[in-house]
Parts: structure tokens; C-alpha cells; sequence
């Protein structure tokens, strides 16, 4: 999405009637409701985890390790330590989504407060901060987030800390773009010549334009995060052994891929699904702000 769209939707008042034509228009897009539907069943199904999964996800056996997908008792199969694969991709629903929304969130709330901040202010404050967000633009954000993990080490703690630093230069960057548009518009011009404090003016006319857009952005990035903590747990980098993560899951199933490449392969489905869903996601809800359309 183009920090023109963005601009275009910042200078539309939020009325209520914007907000119920965003989502009747929203509605009557087929594909962003097929994945709103799959990006909510998987949520549930990470929620309520315990109660779906079918067996152990953590119990073992060797005797029945690398079972087909079909296989009595085992739906998907059983990966190379002889556990359940249904239960395992279940439960790592939890950690996988858990890692690809968290650091989006938190990346959202930081970047929108830094954005907003050097937009209204601009000047030498708009000056110190996007140059050092910047700094960051520099590094490509695979890189980024492998580096800083490997500096802090492996684990889940750390690696949401890394992916949560990654994002917060795009979407200050986006925030940024929409408050500088807002703040040329005629109304907050006329608060700001009433005597309006600077709170008051951010808080009533700028909030409300600018967090919008910029959220829709950060449903795209949910995506771009699950796929990034998913290559990290695949690197070492992210969740450790025996937690079921899809990321990790593809690492240890590697070698299988030439006895079981059916079973090998439903990690990656999985993050290939909830990827593009979260994608479709984002398409629709900027289609649907998007008044032109």
C-alpha cells in the first residue's frame, strides 16, 4: 500500500458512517471473509489447544516414528520421534502465531507513538528520529532479525524482542507519512489557531486518521513476522526443542523429507496458510478503506 493511499485515507473524517461503509464494503469482499474465517479458526484452535489436539503432542515412541498420513489413530502421521503430527501442528499454532503477532503488536503501539510524534512536531524532532529510524532501513529485515538473535541468543523471549525491533522502523516510517498529511488538514490547522493544546489536537483529530491506516499496515506485517520467526526457530535462532513450533518442526522433519515428504511438508502448509491468509486480511480491510474503491 502506497503512503498515497495512506494520505488519501487520513484526510477522510472517521465518521460513523465511514466506519459502517468500510465494513459493508468489507463484507461484500468474498476473499477477505474466507480469511478472516481461517485466520479466526486458527486463532481458536491455538486458544483452545488442549481440548482439540487428539493426543500428547510431547509423547514419543519409537516404534511408531515417520507413520504415513492416513495412519489409524494418527490422521497426519507421526513425525521422527513417533509423535502425534495433528497435535503437534495444533499446538504449534500457539508459539507460531504467538511470535508472529506479538511482535507486530508491540511494534505497532512503538513505531505509531514514534511516527505520530515526529509528524505533528516535525522540525528538528521529526529530523533526529526518522534519521534514526533510517539507520535501521539499512540492514535487510532478515538479516536484521537474524543478527540481533544470534547477538542475544536462541529463545522465545529474545526472539520476539528481535522481530518487535524489526518492525518498528516500517511502521514509524508509515506513521509518520500519515501524521504529516494530517496535520495540514483545514480542521486541525483551525483547532491548532483556537488554542487547542498540542494533546488535544493529537488525541481528537490525529489519533482517529492516523491509527487506521497505519493498523492496516500492521496486519500485513503479521505475515512477514510469522515468517521471519519461523525462519529463525528453523535456524536455531527462535522457539527450542521439544516446544512444537512449525518453524522448528520443518528443521527436525528435514531429513525425512525423502521417507515421509507428505508429512515433512505440513509445517511449511501450515505457515504458508496462515501467511497468506493474514495477507488476504490486510488486502481487504485496505481495499475497504480505501473510499476510491
Amino acid at each position: 500500500m502506497s503512503v498515497a493511499s495512506f494520505q488519501h485515507i487520513a484526510e477522510i473524517e472517521k465518521s460513523p458512517g465511514y466506519w459502517a461503509g468500510v465494513m459493508r464494503r468489507f463484507r461484500r469482499d468474498p476473499v477477505a471473509m474466507i480469511a478472516l474465517f481461517v485466520v479466526l479458526a486458527l486463532i481458536l484452535m491455538a486458544v483452545f489447544a488442549p481440548l482439540v489436539a487428539p493426543a500428547d503432542p510431547y509423547r514419543a515412541s519409537m516404534l511408531r516414528r515417520l507413520r504415513p498420513i492416513g495412519t489409524e489413530g494418527f490422521p497426519l502421521g507421526t513425525d521422527e520421534l513417533g509423535r502425534d503430527m495433528l497435535s503437534r501442528l495444533i499446538h504449534g499454532g500457539r508459539l507460531s502465531l504467538l511470535m508472529g503477532v506479538t511482535p507486530v503488536f508491540i511494534a505497532f503501539f512503538i513505531g505509531s507513538a514514534i511516527g505520530i510524534t515526529a509528524g505533528y512536531l516535525g522540525g528538528k524532532v521529526n529530523s533526529v528520529l526518522m534519521r534514526t529510524i533510517d539507520v535501521f532501513f539499512a540492514f535487510p529485515s532478515v538479516l536484521l532479525a537474524i543478527a540481533l538473535s544470534g547477538a542475544l541468543g536462541a529463545g522465545i523471549f529474545n526472539g520476539l524482542l528481535s522481530l518487535t525491533v524489526v518492525f518498528i522502523p516500517p511502521i514509524a516510517r508509515i506513521a509518520e507519512s500519515v501524521t504529516t498529511a494530517v496535520r495540514r488538514i483545514e480542521y486541525v490547522e483551525a483547532a491548532r489557531a483556537s488554542g487547542a493544546s498540542s494533546f488535544t489536537i493529537v488525541r481528537v483529530h490525529v489519533l482517529g486518521n492516523v491509527i487506521g491506516p497505519v493498523f492496516v499496515y500492521a496486519t500485513g506485517l503479521i505475515s512477514v513476522s510469522l515468517i521471519l520467526a519461523s525462519g529463525l526457530s528453523f535456524l536455531g535462532l527462535g522457539v527450542k526443542p521439544p516446544e512444537p513450533e512449525w518453524g522448528l518442526m520443518l528443521n527436525t522433519l528435514r531429513n525425512a523429507i525423502y521417507v515421509q515428504p507428505w508429512v515433512a511438508a505440513l509445517p511449511g502448509l501450515m505457515i504458508f496458510i496462515t501467511s497468506i491468509s493474514f495477507n488476504l486480511l490486510s488486502d481487504g480491510l485496505r481495499s475497504a478503506m480505501d473510499i476510491k474503491s
